[in-house]
């Protein structure tokens, strides 16, 4: 370590041209950026296996990074550049900081190839939304800005097909609420439509905007659906009192599930 930390810089300037002297860690040389003549590491720092380990990090992470397709390579590449890094630090000098500065760089590579590979992944998932916010984070590599055009196309597709679906399920929750309203409040009929058209025109444009509470309204919804139906077929179908229907429309369901949860435990 003492060794390791007495180790002069290396010469930034070329013996034969006096230009500046880049040190090509990967390639284990030392480059003249003005004349092109080069030096191997080694001969210029004696103990350049000291930072072997760090190198041969550097080196597999960048080869992973090759592969800008594969979310899980740029991954396995960002905990190289750490580990490398974490190796840099224990050498104090020169050197090691400028293998520091590279496992830096190679870290940030490593992000925005993973933001890039996933992008892809959802863009041919179709889930443009998704695909649009990773390429977003990619800072313009490679072509980003053609996917982030795309993504944008397939988001207005997507939202059109998707207009007949919100409406339906943005029927549902609105409609239990004025129900529930009408039972338990004695609302007369004519407000309660007002607040369902309204509460319906909310959830409708959650649905189509997508994001959590689209999530939130659609699960629920589905949750709701059943019983709904239950209640309208019962209430207006068969003509049953009104409070007895949505009892039934409640207990029911929930019935069957505890039967069918109890049948599945004893089974096993």
């Amino acid at each position: 370590m003492s060794d390791a930390a007495e180790i002069k810089p290396i010469s930034e300037r070329c013996k034969i041209c006096g230009g500046k002297l880049v040190n090509d860690w990967l390639g284990g040389a030392c480059v003249c950026e003005n004349c092109g003549n080069k030096w191997s590491l080694s001969d210029m720092i004696p103990n350049l296996s000291d930072y072997s380990r760090a190198i041969d990090k550097i080196k597999k992470a960048k080869e992973l990074l090759n592969d800008i397709d594969s979310s899980a390579s740029a991954g396995q590449a960002l905990v190289l550049f750490k580990a490398a890094e974490s190796d840099c630090t224990k050498f104090n000098d020169a050197v090691g900081s400028e293998l520091s500065a590279l496992c830096k760089k190679g870290k940030e590579q490593a992000g925005i190839i993973g933001h890039y590979a996933s992008a892809k992944s959802y863009f041919e998932k179709e889930n443009y939304i998704k695909a649009f916010d990773e390429f977003k984070k990619t800072g313009g590599f490679k072509d980003t800005e053609e996917y982030l055009l795309k993504c944008e196309d397939g988001i207005k597709i997507q939202r059109k097909k998707r207009i007949p679906y919100a409406v339906i399920i943005g029927l549902v929750l609105p409609a239990v609420l004025t129900i529930v309203l009408h039972l338990k409040t004695g609302i007369d009929f004519w407000p309660c439509v007002g607040i369902f058209l309204v509460a319906a025109a909310g959830a409708a444009y959650a649905v189509y905007r997508e994001g959590v509470p689209s999530i939130i309204i659609e699960v629920l919804s589905f949750v709701v659906a059943v019983p709904l139906l239950l209640f309208l077929l019962l209430s207006y179908g068969f003509g049953m009192n009104i409070t007895t229907a949505f009892r039934l429309s409640i207990g029911v369901p929930l019935l069957i599930v505890a039967v069918i949860a109890v049948l599945a435990e004893r089974k096993q």
